[in-house]
């Protein structure tokens, strides 16, 4: 079904990314209200939606009980409408803006559009594993002072997954949630469901296209207790060749943004521990696009440069110039042309390339 889409903030329409937490409206006391909203925000990933739909309607426990719909931001690459229709049975609501607003925009949308006391912003390139919402279910029974409760979280690229450990151990209220988020993110928007009720107290995504879930999940811990449980229930699409993600990695915006989030976050923390706490977030971050750098080496030399850049500009901690040591070793010498003479000439015994070549490369 198609439902019309209410007007955007009238304060500021044409503002791509809002400068302050957009309001997010009371639902009316007519309308019914489910347990559930699974707000699904598209843009261009249609090669994926069937999937992330299903996942849903796989755990479906009703309409009474539970909102699905998707906003499409006016996808390019295909017919969305469609799509929903011949998945969904009459069962997703869809709706559509009337122009491209941009992510933060359609975020806003789709929690002014949900109905229900949780809402859970499943992306339309990520999905849910079976059994995600009896879980964030019982956390907030068990843990009712709670305003968000996540679940671990696996990682897809196009061609694997790959799972980190969790971030707890047992399941429960996150002690010092803040803190531990303020330096590193620890959730993935397809592993949180947040409550209706603290969205409208805190507002809308805002101030980047990157990062902007990183700091909505801190201002949340700054306000409220958030649940966690270890078991790995979501799964989110990482580095897809169209992502927002993609695109700012290959020009930079990732780091400009999470700088500007780190920034903001500073309002959120303790005064005695926000310039070791951004220290420590500047450090961390430093060493993931230092790391990228590396990777995308092998497939995106000007992308990798950038990160590159990006990783020193943030920290000169050891790690990260010993990182940029590696890759520019690689970039300036010719990785492969150095790796073809060392597999030739200077250590064809293969124990001893195995034992030296990690150090090197």
């Amino acid at each position: 079904m198609k439902v019309k889409m209410p007007s955007a903030d009238t304060a500021t329409p044409l503002e791509r990314i809002p400068s302050v937490p957009p309001t997010i409206a009371a639902v009316p006391a007519h309308v019914h209200r489910p347990m559930w909203s699974v707000m699904i925000p598209t843009y261009n990933c249609l090669q994926y939606l069937q999937e992330t739909i299903e996942s849903v309607l796989a755990q479906d426990p009703g309409p009474e009980l539970m909102q699905i719909a998707v906003v499409d931001d006016c996808s390019t690459d295909g017919d969305v409408k469609a799509l929903v229709d011949a998945v969904g049975k009459n069962r997703v609501e869809f709706f559509q803006q009337t122009s491209n607003l941009g992510s933060l925009r359609n975020l806003e949308s789709c929690l002014n559009l949900s109905t229900g006391h949780r809402v859970h912003l499943l992306h339309g390139d990520d999905k849910v594993a079976p059994g995600f919402y009896t879980e964030i279910d019982t956390l907030f029974t068990k843990y009712p002072e709670a305003g968000a409760a996540f679940t671990h979280i696996a990682y897809m690229t196009e061609d694997a997954m790959f799972i980190n450990p969790p971030f707890e151990r047992e399941e429960g209220i996150v002690k010092d949630f803040l803190l531990k988020m303020a330096i590193t993110i620890r959730v993935q928007p397809p592993a949180i469901v947040v409550k209706r009720s603290v969205y409208e107290q805190l507002g809308s995504f805002f101030a980047v296209h990157y990062g902007e879930d990183w700091e909505m999940w801190t201002r949340i811990a700054a306000h409220f207790p958030v649940a966690y449980s270890p078991k790995c229930l979501a799964h989110y699409r990482y580095l897809t060749s169209n992502s927002i993600t993609q695109h700012s990695i290959k020009t930079g915006q990732n780091v400009r943004d999470i700088i500007k989030v780190f920034n903001i976050i500073q309002n959120y923390l303790p005064i005695d521990k926000r310039s070791s706490l951004r220290n420590a977030a500047l450090t961390n971050y430093a060493i993931y696009c230092a790391s990228l750098a590396n990777n995308l080496y092998f497939t995106d030399v000007e992308a990798a440069l950038v990160q590159a850049k990006g990783a020193f500009t943030m920290s000169k901690h050891r790690r990260v110039l010993y990182s940029l040591f590696k890759f520019y070793l690689k970039y300036f010498m010719g990785y492969n042309h150095i790796k073809y003479l060392w597999s030739k000439f200077i250590f064809p015994d293969k124990t001893i390339k195995l034992l030296l070549f990690p150090f090197i490369f």
